[in-house]
């Protein structure tokens, strides 16, 4: 299911998007490419929220829907595609100031603390395995 998305922009500033469908759900992006894949990002985990919480999922706007909407002036409208998978809840145990640097790191990413959490785990590169190998004794 796609739903429309506003793209902003201003001189100085990086790519908004936000939906019409899902006030609240917001991204950006420095480049267009990286505000379009931010925005798929976003209303994934928005709509995985909604779910987990229970709420209803609206159908998405058609184009007559928010040709009047005040939010689309000076904005492109396009379309992002909602990929709703089951989500499951996990809880993670951290010193206070580190969430407070995970949550100020989310909020200038446009993200939630889930979606921060899960793109910087799944982004990041592991170090390489060290492989230790078992000397053989003599007996």
């Amino acid at each position: 299911m796609d739903y429309i998305a506003y793209l902003h922009k201003d001189r100085k500033s990086d790519f908004g998007v936000s939906f019409p469908d899902f006030p609240g759900c917001i991204t950006a992006g420095r480049t267009l490419e990286e505000a379009r894949r931010r925005a798929a990002e976003a209303l994934s985990f928005h709509i995985a929220g909604m779910v987990e919480d229970g709420e209803k999922i609206p159908n998405p706007s058609t184009v007559d829907d928010v040709v009047s909407d005040p939010a689309i002036k000076d904005a492109v409208a396009f379309l992002v595609p909602a990929h709703s998978e089951r989500t499951i809840r996990v809880n993670i145990t951290a010193p206070e100031s580190q969430i407070e640097k995970i949550d100020r790191l989310a909020r200038s990413a446009g993200l939630t603390r889930s979606a921060f959490l899960v793109r910087s785990a799944i982004q990041s590169r592991p170090a390489k395995e060290k492989k230790y190998k078992r000397k053989k004794t003599l007996a």
